[in-house]
């Protein structure tokens, strides 16, 4: 029997340590994502939002009076895990272009599997920086990206509400994971706890084999209906290979500031979901039950997600990027607010309003992407800015622990956190009048191009008018 998480590491001896709960696995959302999810990243997404109760087991387990820095080297495990599955996003794009949907998911469930088990048998943090951070970390990303685009394939008119509704399901677990792990890591150790978690990974493996390859069927019941299987085997075989990474994006000028522009906001966007456990122990030690504060962020964030899934269908094009402005506006809001809650009940009012705009900022970014580059570079568009997104995913908590290890609160830390989703709002706004007057532009140079058309037409006509003219002349004569 494992002894419980409760007692001194010390105490157990390095036999019994334990290893780091799992947070990541998938994303954001957004935030996030995301496109977003799909049955995969449902189940997966929202152990992130729990990592808070784990953040703490991990600082239990593994943590030591002689070691000051704990906190910055326990917020690397989640940090990194989280990181790596946005970093590997742009490879994943290839992936899903070159293998399908499918095929993508099931694998990298599989490594996720693999890295997680393989997490639950090392006896010290340093370890699961490789087995947890990396090798399952990306498992979860090859399952997560799919799940970004696969709904793009079955739906185009109401995307942002279908968004919504299958995103809501990962709020669920958002609700009942924090009470699950505390029950898990209380009974049974961090140890047991990690092992119970691979039952998660075995669904999605089998839930990445629900990703029907819709759209490739279509084509190939198209293409075989006319009886012209010869030449459909023909342009399969023959036709010139698609760009590994597909750099023309970037001139897309409204994209591209998209894709600097979200990652700018998240430097601040993780730290709550990793450090807030933490603070809450800190500063509310006779509160009970403070995993009501994360079920609060699940709820909410449902609610957004099928609010907000339903305005953005009836917000026109690009014009959806004032939704993600306004989301990132109250989640720069809140997290300044976290340090100034001197009564819990002020702290989960934050917090579910944080949680509403955590869901906004999910449940659009799919339709958004699909907008701005359209639905045949809709894969790698996504999966550049996952790629963007685990350099401040990754920094931000780190940095967050190092300041609550050397100021001794987390007061500064939350208060810088709040300040990029704000500024990263700000440069948001500039994309639906780059993307209008892009349009603009394409729209005067086809109508020149029309133009010259019309009359090199007409030219034509007058040429060939005056040789018949020329030529009954001619012929009178």
């Amino acid at each position: 029997m494992v002894r419980s998480q409760e007692e001194p590491a010390a105490a157990r001896g390095t036999s019994e340590a334990q290893p780091a709960g799992p947070a990541p696995l998938g994303a954001a959302p957004l935030p996030g994502s995301g496109p977003l999810d799909g049955p995969e990243a449902v189940a997966a997404e929202k152990v992130e939002n729990a990592c808070g109760v784990l953040f703490v087991s991990m600082l239990k387990t593994f943590g030591s009076k002689d070691d000051d820095k704990m906190v910055f080297k326990t917020a690397w495990v989640n940090s990194l895990s989280m990181g790596m599955i946005f970093f590997c996003c742009p490879i994943v794009s290839v992936f899903t272009d070159m293998f399908g949907c499918r095929k993508t998911a099931v694998v990298g469930a599989a490594v996720g599997f693999v890295g997680l088990m393989s997490s639950s048998f090392v006896s010290s943090i340093e370890p699961l920086y490789l087995t947890y951070g990396i090798i399952f970390a990306c498992g979860c990303s090859f399952a997560y990206q799919p799940s970004l685009v696969i709904l793009g394939h079955y739906f185009k008119k109401r995307l942002g509400l279908v968004n919504g509704i299958v995103t809501a399901g990962s709020s669920i677990f958002t609700i009942l994971l924090p009470f699950l792990l505390r029950v898990l890591t209380d009974s049974m150790g961090l140890f047991h706890t990690l092992r119970a978690l691979c039952v998660f990974m075995f669904v999605l493996f089998l839930a990445g084999f629900t990703y029907r390859p819709l759209a490739s069927s279509t084509k190939e019941k198209e293409g075989t209906k006319g009886g012209n299987r010869a030449a459909l085997f023909s342009r399969r075989k023959f036709s010139p290979p698609k760009k590994i990474f597909n750099f023309a994006i970037f001139r897309v000028t409204a994209y591209a500031v998209w894709a600097i522009g979200i990652p700018l906001a998240l430097f601040g966007y993780f730290v709550p979901y990793v450090h807030l456990m933490k603070h809450m122990n800190d500063r509310f030690q006779d509160e009970k039950n403070k995993e009501v504060v994360l079920m609060c962020i699940g709820i909410t964030s449902g609610v957004g997600r099928l609010l907000f899934g339903r305005i953005a269908d009836y917000v026109p094009g690009v014009k959806k990027v004032y939704l993600q402005v306004l989301s990132f506006f109250f989640i720069g809001l809140m997290s300044m607010m976290i340090p100034l809650c001197s009564i819990f009940g002020a702290l989960i009012a934050v917090c579910l309003i944080m949680g509403l705009f955590d869901g906004c900022f999910i449940s659009i970014m799919a339709p958004i992407a699909f907008e701005l580059v359209g639905a045949q570079d809709v894969s790698q568009a996504i999966g550049f800015l996952l790629g963007f997104m685990s350099i401040p995913m990754t920094v931000g908590p780190p940095i967050a622990g190092l300041l609550r290890d050397k100021l001794g609160s987390y007061d500064v830390a939350f208060y810088l956190a709040g300040i990029p989703p704000i500024i990263g709002g700000v440069v948001l706004c500039f994309i639906p009048w780059l993307h209008i007057k892009k349009q603009r532009e394409i729209s005067k140079t086809a109508g020149e191009e029309k133009m010259e058309k019309m009359l090199e037409n007409q030219n034509s006509l007058l040429s060939s008018s005056s040789g018949i003219f020329k030529k009954e002349s001619d012929s009178v004569i």
